[in-house]
């Protein structure tokens, strides 16, 4: 049933007022009315459905409680991909699509005749892994999507089924960093990627709504937040093949660590890349031959 004295145009403003942000109000808008950019467009001076209505208010509300909106929405883009998203898995991050970046930089350097395997350490919603499989040709590599959280994994599993053809060679994998690994890949990965959690506990630098609703198991990792770096690192020798690429995204402060992890475990060509504003954020090595 609608109500024919509001159209999406008016519940568009309306929800901007009330949110403080037009661009926010369009996504709750596409949200709620199924609709895409250009779909929306084309229906704005059309009357909006009661249950349309209902479902902005409710977002609206959680918007306004202070839930992030990428889990008020439920999904959330990350490079060519659109991911569902809640409270069981980090928001996917823009810097973490530099990640991806690097790791497609190495995979397009391989043999074109050469099927690589590829362990997402730590996959959460299944993000980096899915976009790899995503942007490499149909069947180049499989990518094993590994979490130690059975939540995250069904959101990940739910995000493979969205991914179509390209989510037929991922594989999830339940268990604690290589722990969930089959042991037959000792060796022979191509890839080790991973975002692991890297900030301190306590850290005042994290934002009170990312300490509220993200996932803490995500997010800390130890005193000075690398203990989940310092598994990763050890663990590389044991998991990649000579050649292999080890690329995990860090905290800005932490470049000089993770380098000193890097060469105490005797990977070669160990570097800290940069991140768009500049900042250390990725650090990668290449296992020896």
């Amino acid at each position: 049933m609608t109500d024919t004295n509001i159209t999406w145009r008016t519940l568009m403003a309306t929800t901007a007022t009330l949110v403080g942000d037009r661009i926010t109000a369009m996504w709750l808008c596409h949200q709620a009315s199924s609709c895409d950019t250009d779909e929306f467009l084309a229906i704005m001076d059309e009357p909006v459905t009661q249950r349309s209505v209902a479902h902005i208010d409710a977002m609206v509300h959680r918007l306004l409680a202070g839930e992030p909106l990428q889990y008020v929405m439920g999904r959330w883009a990350f490079r060519h991909l659109d991911l569902m998203v809640d409270q069981r898995v980090l928001i996917p991050r823009p810097e973490t699509e530099q990640l991806v970046d690097i790791v497609l930089q190495y995979l397009r350097a391989l043999p074109g005749d050469q099927q690589a395997v590829v362990a997402d350490l730590g996959t959460g919603s299944g993000a980096i892994g899915l976009s790899l499989l995503h942007e490499l040709k149909l069947g180049s590599i499989t990518a094993y999507l590994a979490d130690a959280s059975a939540d995250a994994l069904n959101v990940a599993r739910a995000n493979v089924s969205g991914a179509g053809r390209s989510g037929i060679n991922a594989v999830i994998v339940h268990g604690d960093w290589y722990d969930a690994l089959p042991v037959e890949l000792e060796r022979r990965l191509d890839v080790v990627v991973s975002n692991p959690p890297y900030i301190a506990n306590g850290d005042p630098e994290v934002a009170d709504n990312v300490l509220q609703w993200e996932p803490g198991d995500a997010l800390f990792a130890g005193a000075d937040g690398l203990d989940a770096v310092r598994h990763i690192v050890s663990g590389a020798r044991d998991w990649l093949k000579p050649g292999g690429l080890l690329a995990i995204e860090i905290g800005y402060r932490q470049g000089d660590a993770v380098l000193q992890l890097l060469r105490a475990a005797e990977l070669a060509d160990a570097q800290v890349i940069l991140d768009l504003s500049g900042r250390d954020r990725f650090a990668r090595a290449i296992a020896p031959h």
